[in-house]
């Protein structure tokens, strides 16, 4: 794809440079994670389960209570897809019980939520309306609040979380017309000129940005004689002379979504506003999404608790052959999948949400898994869903509600959840980004060795490093505890969750020991093996997933919490789990990852454009990608700040 006069021209070894330049570097704490991929099953870290205190829990049930209310009495979610917009009285109903400012601590007027009972507010919200869910995650979790409570002044801090607590709204811009994943090419400029910066640039799929009032943009500062230049964060007030929201955007689902094209034109924003050091935007936006992700699954567990819910109610009622379908095999093997993946999910948000409370173990890889897990399994449920409910769950709910039976939106949820699995970085990033770092520990001692523009005495030191590190590591990857038949007895209680935790102590070795040769294998060539990547974090997703389901469910025998059902739920999980990483680790050897590589050139080439013919394509005119040169806007402001 050929760059726009304003775009800049990166080769594939200059962007993996940016990106790896934006990457948190050290492990300063312990990650479950991060052990796992390395083989080493680190239980102690997430057993016993970590506890909120108890204050925190009494904010954040008695805030749960007040949303609960407010969701039930003044939410329309039926109105909502109606009219594709989330009425302002609702926003200003959310304003006024304070869940624009449920992270935001309370010193600045915001409610001081902690991550696990924020995520719990969002799985409530969403279940309501996802969009809902959505304007107030973006705000909180990726917009204004969450980057200047980890890198921004005080002064930011005294000047802009007041309002983002109680009364703007905020957006987060990075993604442009040209540049989704690869933030190398990033083409708004930020140019200094005196005490202000100069914005220019196109920023696309800006969620909450058509109502916007405060707004997160990255962009690149031109490296000049006192400034170090490169991708920079700034705050920036929507209202400001320059921008155009010229589009407001619609969607296969999330209708209610306040997501729009901005355009900057010759936009000053003080230094002032600048959060960090020039340069430093790509690591503010990725420390940002570490925990920011994990409101997406828990918005996910709301939506897997909804679709059990139907699932049961209706499975019940219908009945197919003389009883009821929830009785019929292929129905009910559907009913237990949702079941005890909707408890594996809430234990691994749970799980993760608590930890980063905790701030004891760095999270980065558990809510980038936890995002991955969570976005895939939740559309597999809702679409489960909707084979359950039969011809029912494809109509919607207002045909059904039309003709005298229960509004019941079960094709809305599964077109609302699809985004899951892009927002925020696809799953096809995820994969890249969770196989970074779960190779991390071998690139530190052997990356040189496979790095062409290393020399000769750098590989021979590389290699020293390397020999030191793997004659210790690779002995402790033949044999553990998971090969004992009584280890991990704790968990034998009314249902034996042993065999699968020892399971998992087997299978991280493996899957290290298959990491490990496929280095040796591929070497360089390692970071094109994206088929082989993706299967290899899956796994891992698997694991900790199936970790942190026999966690919470003695967890909950524990607290006394329906500990007998949740063994139940977490070795339902397991088996089907164990049945899935079987599975993928006969695919990452036996697999048509060089046969797919063959034909998708074929297909570029035009090799089999004929077995397109015979077909319409009923798409419009236009170019694939919008032209976003730098200049004044020719459209209409939409922007509708909501006050």
């Amino acid at each position: 794809m050929s760059a726009t006069p304003h775009q800049p021209t990166v080769t594939e070894r200059e962007a993996r440079q940016v990106a790896e330049a934006a990457r948190e570097q050290d492990w300063r704490k312990p990650s479950f994670a991060k052990e796992l991929f390395l083989g080493r099953f680190r239980l102690d870290l997430i057993h016993p389960h970590p506890m909120p205190a108890e204050d925190d829990v009494q904010r954040g049930e008695e805030f749960l209570a007040k949303l609960r209310d407010f969701c039930e009495t003044k939410i329309d979610s039926a109105r909502i897809e109606r009219e594709a917009q989330i009425p302002d009285e609702v926003i200003d109903g959310l304003k006024d019980i304070g869940a624009l400012g449920m992270k935001i601590d309370t010193k600045y007027g915001g409610l001081g939520l902690t991550q696990v009972y924020y995520n719990k507010a969002l799985a409530l919200v969403g279940s309501a309306n996802p969009a809902i869910g959505a304007l107030l995650s973006a705000h909180q979790s990726i917009g204004v609040p969450q980057p200047l409570k980890l890198f921004g002044t005080q002064e930011q801090k005294d000047v802009f979380l007041p309002r983002c607590a109680r009364t703007d709204i905020s957006a987060f811009l990075l993604t442009e017309p040209d540049v989704g994943s690869d933030p190398a090419r990033l083409a708004t400029s930020a140019v200094p000129d005196g005490d202000d910066y100069v914005l220019d640039g196109v920023k696309l799929w800006t969620t909450n940005g058509v109502v916007a009032d405060l707004l997160v943009v990255m962009a690149r500062v031109p490296k000049s004689e006192g400034h170090k230049g490169g991708i920079t964060a700034f705050v920036v007030e929507a209202g400001s002379e320059g921008i155009t929201v010229e589009n407001r955007n619609a969607f296969m689902g999330l209708r209610g979504l306040e997501n729009g094209v901005t355009r900057f034109h010759q936009v000053r924003v003080p230094a002032a506003n600048r959060i960090g050091p020039e340069g430093a935007g790509l690591k503010i936006a990725l420390t940002t999404l570490n925990t920011g992700r994990l409101s997406l699954p828990a918005m996910c567990v709301g939506a897997g608790k909804w679709c059990l819910k139907i699932a049961r109610e209706w499975s019940a009622a219908r009945e197919q052959w003389g009883k009821p379908v929830a009785l019929h095999e292929a129905v009910g093997a559907k009913i237990s999948f949702i079941a005890a993946t909707t408890f594996a999910l809430e234990a691994v948000v749970d799980l993760s949400s608590q930890m980063a409370d905790e701030n004891r173990n760095d999270i980065r890889i558990e809510a980038a898994l936890a995002k991955l897990f969570g976005s895939e399994m939740g559309c597999l449920m809702a679409d489960e869903l909707v084979q359950i409910r039969g011809g029912r769950g494809f109509e919607t709910a207002a045909s059904l509600a039309a003709r005298g039976e229960r509004a019941v939106p079960a094709e809305q949820i599964l077109r609302d959840l699809r985004i899951n699995r892009i927002f925020e970085g696809s799953t096809e990033i995820m994969h890249l980004l969770i196989a970074r770092e779960a190779v991390d520990a071998h690139l530190s001692v052997a990356g040189d060795l496979i790095d062409p523009d290393k020399s000769l005495s750098d590989k021979a030191k590389a290699g020293a490093n390397a020999g030191v590190f793997y004659a210790k590591w690779l002995p402790k990857l033949v044999a553990g505890p998971g090969q004992l038949p009584r280890s991990y007895g704790e968990f034998n209680r009314h249902v034996d969750l042993s065999p699968h935790l020892r399971y998992v102590e087997r299978n991280a070795r493996k899957l290290a020991r298959s990491t490990f040769y496929a280095m040796s294998r591929w070497q360089g060539r390692m970071e094109t093996k994206q088929g082989f990547l993706g299967r290899i974090v899956d796994i891992g997703a698997e694991l900790f997933a199936m970790s942190a389901a026999c966690v919470r469910a003695e967890h909950l025998r524990l607290t006394g919490q329906h500990g007998r059902e949740a063994y139940q739920l977490a070795d339902a999980f397991c088996r089907q789990s164990r049945i899935r990483v079987d599975e993928l680790f006969g695919r990452l050897w036996s697999n048509t990852d060089d046969l797919d590589r063959k034909v998708v050139k074929g297909v570029l080439a035009g090799t089999y454009e004929w077995l397109e013919q015979g077909v319409i394509d009923p798409s419009g005119d236009g170019p694939w990608i919008a032209d976003a040169t730098p200049g004044p806007s020719r459209k209409e402001n939409v922007h509708r700040p909501i006050r």
